[in-house]
């Protein structure tokens, strides 16, 4: 999915994503990579929906032909009940970073170059970034990110826990797909309310996530992965079960 030679983020490229990410649910896919075949992973926004909000004296979004509303994309690829992994080459700026950190695991080259560089616009982060950077690396960090719009190397911010791996250019496919494989072997059911889990913790506190717990670990209980991982523990011992998804 190509959208003008820099992945800029907007109502096309959200609602291709959307949709395909949609399409290797259905076809049962259990890891789902975010990637760019391009120079970059994403330069940003597509700068003409802002200008065009500018006209109308609004940043309304409703006559814009999307499917989810920014917030309503991330929290799509949140709680989305399978491992999303962001692959990230080039430089990741703007909406391409919130793009990224919808994620839940970003593994970037160490030549990558990643920020919020909204401020440069006379704007901050749209989408949710900033919250989403205070979750990650605390305040003090989310602040200076969004407000001095620098861009950043992938080794300082894997070092403030923005992001999880940083690897060789030349080594980023092959661990990309290495950390894939190890998301889609494991427990579906169980990633999902981890997912699930994580996600209420972070927005609405721990003593919720301890409320829903039970809802949310049910279909664990009745998968057929937990039968086969009791099965091979008992037979021969951790790490060793063949799971399947269900």
């Amino acid at each position: 999915m190509v959208y003008r030679p820099y992945n800029l983020l907007g109502p096309k490229l959200i609602n291709a994503l959307v949709e395909q990410i949609e399409a290797a649910q259905k076809a049962g896919s259990r890891a789902i990579v975010i990637r760019s075949g391009l120079r970059h992973f994403s330069a940003g926004a597509d700068l003409d929906i802002f200008e065009k909000r500018v006209a109308a004296g609004s940043g309304d979004q409703a006559n814009e032909s999307r499917r989810l509303s920014g917030v309503e994309f991330l929290r799509f690829m949140e709680l989305l009940p399978i491992p999303l992994i962001a692959s990230v080459h080039g430089v990741c700026l703007g909406g391409g970073l919130e793009l990224a950190l919808s994620c839940d695991y970003i593994v970037a080259a160490t030549s990558a170059k990643i920020g919020s560089v909204e401020a440069t616009l006379g704007l901050h982060p749209l989408l949710g970034g900033i919250q989403r950077q205070a979750q990650r690396i605390g305040a003090a960090r989310a602040k200076e990110m969004s407000m001095l719009a620098r861009r950043y190397d992938a080794p300082t911010l894997e070092k403030w826990g923005l992001i999880n791996l940083t690897v060789p250019e030349e080594s980023l496919e092959q661990a990309t797909m290495s950390v894939a494989q190890e998301f889609a072997q494991g427990p579906t059911l169980a990633h999902a309310a981890t997912k699930e889990l994580v996600h209420i913790a972070v927005n609405e506190g721990v003593a919720a996530a301890d409320e829903a717990m039970a809802r949310v670990q049910a279909p664990i209980w009745a998968s057929e992965d937990l039968k086969i991982g009791l099965a091979s523990f008992r037979k021969n011992g951790p790490g060793l079960a063949k799971f399947v998804g269900r």
